[in-house]
């Protein structure tokens, strides 16, 4: 963008805004009918301003060796925040973007269009259905950061879903979730129940703040069939400027307790935010 100016437009599910951050050249926030929703630094694709992606760049991070390319499948698009960040990491990694608001795409690639050679593929569908028609072994990681205004979708929460990206992930993959709750964690915890169905290791990262229910926040989960480099990840994640937890193994199943798997039928969105969680100044 060669203008420092506010942009607005309707897209096909909500109002889309970009403003311009006044302490950085070519930097960009994008709210979604007022929800902040990503933060990209055009100059600066690596810098991650939101701590849940900061977090979900920590995990990215340690799963394999520095700079090693990636196949990666984002579900929800946003600003392409992460896929630029892992673009710039891990340069030659393939990714695929999955955003169902094809307006929104629209509005980001051409206000905030990607690098040239960035390996990102864009698909304007919805997650679920994108990753049912998804062939076996596709993506290292799969990283599910969908919001339908500020509540994850119900479709998006159950067990045949997180079966049907377990198909999509290699053996060894890790699939990486933002989510967002507060006490008594009926959503959260029927989440990481859901997951220990289908993954062997469950490990979560957030806010000692929220993880003892004092306020609503996200919470990062990451699964997979093998152990991760939770020691690596807990260095990483203490030394931000908002220090977070890791919790894993024992500690992440007392967490969820008698918590059960979410089946189709039964699955709802996320809880609703308490007014002012996630607005802007």
């Amino acid at each position: 963008m060669n203008e420092s100016i506010p942009v607005s437009r309707t897209t096909d599910h909500g109002t889309a805004r970009l403003m311009p951050d006044v302490d950085r050249e070519r930097a960009w926030l994008l709210t979604v009918d007022g929800a902040p929703q990503s933060y990209v630094d055009l100059d600066d694709p690596a810098y991650l301003e939101f701590e849940y992606a900061r977090r979900l760049g920590h995990v990215l991070d340690t799963v394999a060796e520095t700079g090693r390319p990636l196949d990666v499948v984002h579900l929800g698009g946003g600003a392409l925040t992460l896929p630029r960040y892992v673009a710039a990491t891990r340069p030659g990694s393939r990714q695929d973007v999955v955003e169902a608001d094809r307006g929104l795409l629209e509005l980001v690639t051409e206000r905030l269009p990607l690098p040239d050679g960035s390996g990102i593929a864009l698909h304007a569908a919805d997650a679920r259905e994108w990753l049912r028609t998804a062939p076996d072994d596709r993506a290292d990681v799969l990283i599910a950061d969908v919001f339908g205004g500020s509540r994850v979708p119900a479709h998006l929460t159950t067990l045949a879903y997180v079966r049907t990206a377990a198909r999509v992930l290699r053996p060894d993959g890790v699939y990486l979730a933002n989510l967002a709750d507060a006490a008594p964690f009926g959503f959260l915890r029927s989440q990481l129940a859901t997951l220990a169905v289908v993954f062997e290791e469950v490990a979560l990262v957030a806010e000692p703040a929220v993880l003892r229910g004092r306020r609503f926040g996200n919470v990062v989960v990451a699964a997979s069939h093998r152990p991760f480099d939770t020691a690596a990840l807990a260095r990483r994640t203490a030394a931000d400027a908002f220090p977070a937890r890791v919790e894993h193994g024992a500690a992440v199943r007392r967490f969820t307790g008698s918590a059960r798997p979410v089946e189709d039928a039964d699955a709802v969105p996320s809880p609703e935010p308490p007014d002012g969680a996630f607005g802007i100044g």
